[in-house]
């Protein structure tokens, strides 16, 4: 039978044809990406209109600037904005006259007639300086030829109707020009006695803060406009503001885009033509400081940006994005840079596989670019780029998980991609059988269970071996003793060692018997203790040995004893899923994981290597990567040798995950040079080589997801923090929604779109199963977040053996999820809050954020929370006792 078995695909390309059509993969799906950014970004119809407007609302605040901290723009910049003005319009509005008394003097230098606004607020004094400084500006300068006394006082209720009808008798008693206040037009119909006190009507027309959809907005404002015309025709109706943010939060069907900002404005325009209106436009420039008064949208109104750039021309085609070809050309680039270097070393890989990396590498590319642009467009604040220096590289991490999962799916799902293959490989006709030194190290376990083991390995089909048995730190007689006394009963090629206090918890037990087992062992083979061993294990396998660079050997874990019991036809599912496709993944690039049961090593390269690592709490798959530094090729067999025990219970099974995770991230810490700058290992041996990258990429890609779980804890933190923040104080900060949105939308479709498709396509369980694995799974997030900190921040690990066969629950199952519940609950407590603050409809006033904004972001704390109500499920279905056919179950079919 061969070593192994490499499958070449027929009428495959070789050479500079495989390269030519993997960059022709790579070029065609970078120009679909560009192509899906052009749709996306399609034009919006206009129509042309002059560039020039009847009137501007106009503050000159700079980028900078900030009343609240009284930070003000020079006269210079004044000057310079009024210039710019000055060739759009003939007519600004202001809304102070206090704080830039200079202004209607640098106006009419410009030539540009004012319509004066006074400031009111609640304080009386600050009211009566705002009302003297524009009397004086009106007294002194010809170019102020209408006065706006208040600004939404009443829609915001800064002042009671009566009170502003006081400060407009005062204004129209003092100077000699038209006096009116400025409210949305729904003031005006709910408050007809307020007509009576101003020389003209001035009405604000915003449909985008009513929700209205864009494509109606022009002609409801309209609507309105004639109806508070009809309901007093005897007074002129000046709109005081008519505009559309170019960015901010959707409001019911209205939507902040640049595209619809440019279109709404050149519609109104052409209409306001038509109609001879007396408008200002809102606004020349765009204010970041409003975002403390009214949200994201209240930065964005100016039809110049706050650097006086302007927006959108007042001719030609509306272009939904004016940045998307540099964004397309970026993801477009990146994508194909990437792709170039990936498929022209996957060539060996199906086409339809190559196809699908592809595309899924452009979309993840598209994603990020867009994600890091939405905060790079946006008016940053100290705050924002603290999140963002936070939040970049995060999604470069979280990018590297979603490659790697497109990666995995890619080559496993479409068949045929995979080409090194490994069966079974007895020893030749008359070959002398290599000796075989089997350890089983075994702590606390109970002794029916290890001695169902011992019992296998007496049945072994095989002649050449021994069998040590090491039991470490198990101090009651009552567990060990029965090991010792059936292990007496055996042949004398059965050994059993006590050893009341060792160290190095498993890797120091086997350490012991690596020291003590037969010095001419071919082959180092390792058990668990609750392994029942197929006879043909040795006799099937250690054939690959007679090649002296194979460094081991691995089987599949498999499971036993698990359909009668809900949680354990979930975990062993679950499991089966590593075995059945992170396995195969790795063994293509020989970068399998050693997982210490069923394994066969090779002795020499063992001793050589440094024996078992006791530092690490993962010596097994330790080990293995030491054998690949060696220089040493490792063989996955995917035929099942031996069955174990699932864990018992929700518990054990968390507490395993994390030790495997803390393990994890103790190897990547160990061996950080080799896995990530390719260099030797320094303690691995004279005869250490590099790594492949296949081989590197394997080992990282391989934690990646571990790391999602410690992000995905990390994120839920931070979604925390950031609502109880906006709440607590709504004019600092404002609600990241697409910066978590979509990342976490994106990895929630991973783990319950791509892995079930997986599942389904290669591991023979029902839907139903399907569905408990990814239960199961999903509710050990948390615990590999904690193995992950642990092992990246801790000291030194604490081994924790994985309870099996004690066939009783928990006293107290529900303790082992208290963290877990404690994170359901603050996740759920805050979107409760949230939904509790959030109005039915119309915009929120309660932290400056819109509705929809607030559900999107009271979904995305509920998909925050799927992993902690996961563990719950899990430790209630844990408890449940066994029953007949709880899942359809399938026997596993040999590969």
């Amino acid at each position: 039978m061969p070593h192994c078995s490499v499958e070449t695909p027929k009428h495959s390309p070789t050479g500079w044809a495989r390269v030519s059509v993997a960059l022709l993969i790579a070029l065609v799906a970078s120009l679909l990406n560009f192509a899906a950014w052009a749709w996306w970004s399609a034009p919006v119809s206009a129509p042309d209109v002059a560039a020039r407007v009847a009137g501007l609302s106009f503050t000159p605040f700079q980028r900078n600037d900030d009343p609240v901290a009284l930070r003000f723009p020079t006269a210079a910049q004044i000057d310079a904005d009024l210039d710019k003005a000055a060739k759009l319009t003939a007519r600004i509005r202001t809304y102070t006259s206090a704080q830039f008394e200079q202004l209607p003097a640098i106006a009419s230098r410009h030539n540009l007639q004012v319509t004066a606004g006074v400031w009111l607020n609640a304080n009386p004094a600050d009211n009566a300086a705002e009302l003297a400084a524009a009397t004086r500006a009106q007294q002194n300068h010809k170019n102020i030829t209408r006065l706006i006394v208040g600004n939404e006082t009443v829609t915001k209720q800064v002042l009671g109707l009566q009170d502003l009808i006081k400060y407009l008798k005062a204004a129209r008693a003092k100077v000699s020009v038209p006096v009116s206040t400025a409210e949305p037009w729904h003031i005006w119909l709910a408050n007809p006695e307020l007509a009576q006190h101003v020389d003209f009507i001035t009405i604000h027309l915003l449909p985008y803060w009513e929700g209205i959809h864009r494509d109606n907005a022009v002609g409801h404002a309209l609507y309105q406009f004639d109806a508070v015309q009809t309901r007093f025709p005897g007074k002129q109706v000046v709109i005081g503001e008519v505009g559309w943010p170019s960015d901010g939060d959707s409001i019911g069907q209205a939507v902040a885009s640049p595209a619809n900002q440019a279109a709404f404005v050149r519609e109104f325009l052409a209409a306001a033509e038509k109609r001879k209106l007396d408008y200002f436009l809102m606004e020349a420039n765009d204010q970041p400081w409003k975002i403390h008064e009214e949200g994201r949208a209240g930065a964005y109104w100016g039809i110049a940006d706050a650097h006086r750039v302007p927006k959108f021309a007042f001719t030609g085609p509306v272009e939904a994005d004016p940045y998307w070809r540099v964004k397309a050309a970026v993801s477009s680039l990146l994508g194909f840079a990437l792709l170039a270097v990936c498929l022209c070393r996957m060539r060996g890989m199906r086409r339809l596989a190559q196809v699908s990396f592809a595309l899924i590498t452009q979309l993840v590319m598209m994603g990020a670019v867009y994600l890091v642009a939405q905060p790079l467009a946006a008016y940053m604040r100290t705050t924002d780029w603290l999140m963002l220096a936070i939040f970049v590289p995060t999604l470069t991490i979280m990018m590297a998980i979603l490659l790697a999962h497109a990666f995995e799916f890619s080559e496993l799902f479409w068949e045929g991609s995979l080409r090194r293959k490994f069966a079974q490989r007895p020893l030749p006709a008359n070959a002398a059988e290599p000796f075989v030194s089997i350890h089983l190290a075994c702590c606390n376990e109970p002794p029916d269970m290890v001695i169902a083991t011992l019992a296998s390995l007496h049945g072994l089909n095989y002649r050449n071996f021994e069998v040590l048995v090491i039991d470490n730190n198990t101090s009651d007689a009552a567990l060990w003793q029965p090991v010792a006394d059936f292990v007496s009963t055996l042949p004398a090629n059965f050994k059993f060692f006590h050893l009341p206090v060792w160290p190095g918890f498993k890797a120091g037990a086997l350490n012991f018997a690596l020291a003590n087992c037969r010095a001419d062992a071919d082959v180092i083979a390792v058990v668990d203790a609750d392994y029942v061993i197929e006879p043909d294990w040795l006799a099937g396998l250690v054939g690959y040995f007679a090649d002296p660079k194979v460094g081991a050997v691995q089987a599949p874990q498999a499971h036993r004893d698990w359909g009668a019991q809900v949680f354990r036809t979930m975990m062993n599912w679950e499991y089966d899923g590593f075995f059945r496709n992170g396995m195969h993944h790795r063994n293509e690039r020989d970068a399998i994981v050693l997982h210490g049961t069923v394994s066969l090593i090779n002795a020499r390269a063992l001793r050589d290597t440094g024996a078992w690592s006791e530092w690490c709490v993962c010596e097994d798959t330790e080990l293995g990567l030491r054998l690949i530094q060696q220089g040493l090729t490792t063989v996955y067999v995917d035929r099942v040798v031996g069955r174990g025990l699932t864990p018992d219970g929700f518990g054990a099974f968390k507490k395993q995950r994390r030790r495997w995770a803390q393990g994890g991230m103790q190897i990547l810490k160990a061996h950080a040079a080799a896995l990530l700058k390719g260099q030797a290992h320094p303690t691995a041996g004279a005869s250490t080589v590099r790594l492949s990258l296949g081989q590197r990429y394997h080992f990282l890609a391989g934690w990646l997801p571990w790391v999602g779980d410690a992000l995905h804890w990390v994120f839920a933190m931070a979604a925390i923090a950031f609502t109880l923040s906006a709440i607590a104080f709504p004019a600092t900060v404002t609600l990241p929604t697409a910066l978590f949105m979509l990342p976490l939308a994106t990895f929630v479709a991973a783990k319950l779109v791509v892995g079930p498709l997986l599942y389904w396509r290669r591991v023979p369980c029902s839907l139903l199963n399907i569905a408990g694995a990814s239960l199961a799974g999903m509710g050990v997030s948390h615990a590999i977040a904690r193995g992950v900190f642990a092992g990246l921040l801790g000291g030194k690990a604490r081994f924790e053996i994985t309870a099996k066969g004690q066939n009783q629950a928990a006293a107290k199952p529900w303790a082992c999820v208290a963290e877990e519940a404690i994170m359901l609950a603050a996740l759920l407590g805050v979107a409760a809050l949230l939904v509790v603050m959030t109005p039915v409809a119309g915009p929120s006033a309660i932290i400056g954020e819109s509705v929809k904004n607030l559900r999107l972001w009271t979904a995305m704390l509920l998909l925050q929370a799927l992993p902690y109500a996961a563990a719950l499920v899990c430790v209630w279905l844990s408890a449940k006792p066994a029953r007949q056919k709880v899942f359809a179950v399938k026997v596993q079919p040999e590969a």
